[in-house]
């Protein structure tokens, strides 16, 4: 009960498993890196930063420290076997009830509990080892005895006739004990290796994490910028548009109040000569001449061209020819500014830092290896084997995956020999 107690307590309360690179935060829980690192970034977007198990805040994303002696206790556990008594395996000799068996023998091929492990016979042939449910195979399949020697160079596990009288009997043997301590050394360095190279993943993958906040808070940023910055584009152009319109309408009702007044006038011209051409037709239809001759003015009423009518037709011309057009230097003036502005947002948008070249791994020469965040390049003297492609390099070449067609750009390089 208090060994499970003790597993439960190395379980991570996010997977529900059991701890992998365990971390602490400040307020000494402990969760795998990568299960908190993704809460952490759930909670990037809200600011507000809190442990999953105590739900104490914190002001800033907080630092997560490596508890070794934890991840020791881990590494432990999962190398190290089973007790005997969870191992499942019961006395062969108690059938009223199952009891867990400590020990069992190869010769009788029986699980022994402590009460029929001291009865046991202590003969050498009854040879003892942890309690097993497949006893047989640790009897030679042959012989039909028990398994005690190694051959190395069949890399199999062999009984004492095996090694005298079979076909291992010229071969380079060991025993088991001796054999089993050669390859767990072993196991042990491939093991050291193996948690090198873990740990030198984990801090890519720690790099990559923190490479991808930057982009996220990076794209973030632009996106905020672009929103502001149209925003900001939709607004003066409104205030250029309702400034142009308020100026032509301005300029139409003066032009409508100029050609009214001067309709006005040419009416009442045309009444006067419409009144005069009356007064003419009636002299003309009198009989008496008389009456016609005693009439004042004729002159001036036979003959129209003579009171400078051309002048004054003239004069309503030009007014009219005036009347014609609108005044687009506001409208010009317009122009002029909107193109300021999109000249300004050109300067907004263009005038950055240096541009973010990825290199393309399919045109990378096998001789050349890409980090992982596709910016670094180094030239190694093992082959990488890429597939052979027609856009591979076959010397320490590579192309970027980002092309310009147009504007200026730049960017930084570092190199070292």
């Amino acid at each position: 009960m208090a060994s499970a107690d003790l597993r439960d307590e190395l379980l991570c309360s996010i997977c529900l498993s059991s701890y992998t690179d365990p971390v602490m935060l400040r307020c000494g829980h402990n969760f795998c890196r990568v299960c908190i690192d993704r809460v952490l970034d759930t909670q990037d977007e809200s600011g507000v930063y809190s442990c999953p198990d105590c739900r104490e805040r914190f002001q800033e994303r907080p630092a997560l420290m490596r508890n070794i002696a934890l991840r020791n206790i881990m590494e432990n556990i999962l190398i190290t076997p089973p007790t005997l008594t969870e191992t499942g395996i019961c006395c062969t000799y108690c059938v009223d009830s199952p009891v867990p068996a400590v020990r069992s023998c190869l010769h009788c091929e029986a699980s022994l509990c402590e009460k029929h492990l001291s009865v046991h016979s202590k003969s050498p042939e009854h040879v003892l080892s942890d309690p097993s449910t497949s006893l047989e195979k640790r009897k030679c399949f042959v012989h039909k005895k028990i398994l005690e020697y190694y051959c190395t160079e069949d890399v199999a596990c062999i009984c004492v006739s095996c090694s005298l009288a079979g076909e291992h009997r010229e071969h380079w043997v060991e025993m088991l004990d001796e054999a089993s301590e050669k390859k767990k050394k072993k196991l042990r360095n491939v093991l050291q290796k193996l948690i090198k190279k873990r740990e030198e993943t984990e801090e890519r993958v720690r790099s990559l994490e923190e490479r991808r906040r930057k982009a996220q808070k990076k794209a973030a940023g632009e996106a905020e910028r672009v929103t502001a910055l149209c925003t900001d584009i939709r607004r003066r152009v409104d205030d250029l548009e309702k400034k142009v319109l308020s100026e032509i309408s301005r300029q139409e009702k003066e032009e409508s109040l100029s050609l009214s007044a001067l309709i006005h006038q040419l009416e009442i011209k045309k009444d006067e000569l419409s009144r005069k051409m009356r007064h003419i037709e009636e002299l003309c239809n009198m009989t008496d001449p008389l009456t016609v001759l005693q009439e004042p003015d004729t002159g001036d009423l036979c003959d129209p061209e003579e009171e400078g009518g051309d002048e004054d037709t003239g004069g309503h011309d030009k007014q009219l020819h005036d009347g014609d057009d609108l005044d687009v230097a506001v409208i010009s003036h317009t122009l002029h500014t909107l193109r300021e502005v999109i000249t300004g947002i050109r300067s907004g948008i263009y005038v950055e830092g240096p541009a973010d070249i990825l290199l393309d791994v399919n045109t990378a020469g096998n001789t050349l290896l890409i980090s992982d965040d596709r910016k670094a390049a180094t030239w190694t003297e093992r082959d990488q084997n890429r597939p052979e492609t027609a856009e591979r390099f076959q010397c320490n070449q590579v192309m970027s995956r980002r092309g310009f067609t147009s504007g200026r750009h730049y960017w930084d390089v570092e190199s070292s020999r």
